[in-house]
């Protein structure tokens, strides 16, 4: 197995970063992407531990064929140091909290760039997802994505988000709707990939109806609190069989309908154009790539 392409990261799990078992168990968890997580999961005062726990965390999880993630706190606070002690373990992907503006991804990427120097890594091959926690960083999404050539993605967050706001926070996530939709808008239109909030309760058929939204809205990728939880995520986010088998069809059936010259074919009721054809070969695709 290879790392995966950003567009193919379902499941992204924030581990503790000071629980040194929670982080040598993390490749049996199945998520995608394993996340150190140093701000809110790791009290300061733990953090200098968490520091040192992280170089040889990364390297395990990349030797597992884990895409290898630290969350760093912001620039502004102690994510220098964050930055410093863990880039030895070369990560393949850089978070940090509370993102609200393009500065602060100019100032990290630069911050990344001194130390891939320093640590002996090419140039430019650690990515950048910054985590959109407020208001205001919602409304900057664009100029955020197009910060740096190493943003691949953007995270969405729950329950900042909803404090932000001033929301009221309900296992249906209404109080989340308009967050989600454009957010998942903004991060299409700037080419990189969407990860929804996570669910942070733990009935599993409320998480269920979550995910099937979340794709129905259009995202492929969520990020998760609850270990519990990456075994159905990853299930949901992935093209099922008998939804490979629909995308076979509609494929077989336009091409066939083109060859006699005629511009749509019908399957099991639905008139197939271009943009559904087109829709099947994607997910078609992303079940071949998840499959290697």
């Amino acid at each position: 197995m290879t790392i995966l392409i950003p567009h193919n990261r379902r499941s992204w799990l924030f581990i503790p970063g000071a629980d040194g078992t929670k982080l040598d168990q993390g490749p049996v968890s199945g998520a995608d992407v394993l996340i150190q997580e140093l701000e809110d999961f790791t009290p300061p005062e733990r953090r200098p531990q968490a520091r040192g726990l992280g170089p040889d965390a990364l390297h395990k999880w990349r030797s597992a064929s884990c895409v290898a993630a630290v969350r760093i706190n912001p620039l502004e606070d102690c994510g220098v140091l964050d930055l410093e002690a863990i880039m030895p373990g070369r990560p393949n992907v850089i978070m940090m909290a509370m993102v609200e503006s393009a500065e602060q991804i100019r100032a990290l990427d630069a911050e990344i760039a001194r130390n891939e120097k320093l640590c002996g890594i090419e140039s430019g091959a650690t990515e950048i997802v910054p985590n959109i926690e407020t208001a205001k960083g919602l409304i900057r999404l664009g100029d955020i994505a197009a910060a740096s050539r190493r943003v691949t993605g953007m995270l969405l967050a729950t329950e900042d988000m909803v404090a932000d706001l001033g929301g009221e926070r309900t296992p249906e996530g209404r109080e989340l709707e308009y967050a989600r939709s454009r957010f998942l808008v903004e991060c299409v239109a700037a080419g990189v990939l969407a990860i929804d909030c996570p669910y942070t309760f733990s009935e599993r058929s409320h998480l269920e109806t979550d995910v099937r939204h979340a794709r129905s809205l259009g995202y492929k990728a969520k990020s998760i609190v609850n270990v519990d939880q990456v075994e159905a995520i990853n299930k949901l986010l992935t093209p099922s069989g008998r939804e490979v088998m629909h995308a076979r069809a509609v494929i077989a059936a336009f091409e066939s309908a083109r060859v006699i010259g005629l511009d749509r074919a019908e399957v099991d009721g639905l008139m197939v154009e271009v943009p559904t054809y087109r829709a099947a070969k994607r997910l078609l695709k992303r079940y071949e790539e998840l499959a290697q």
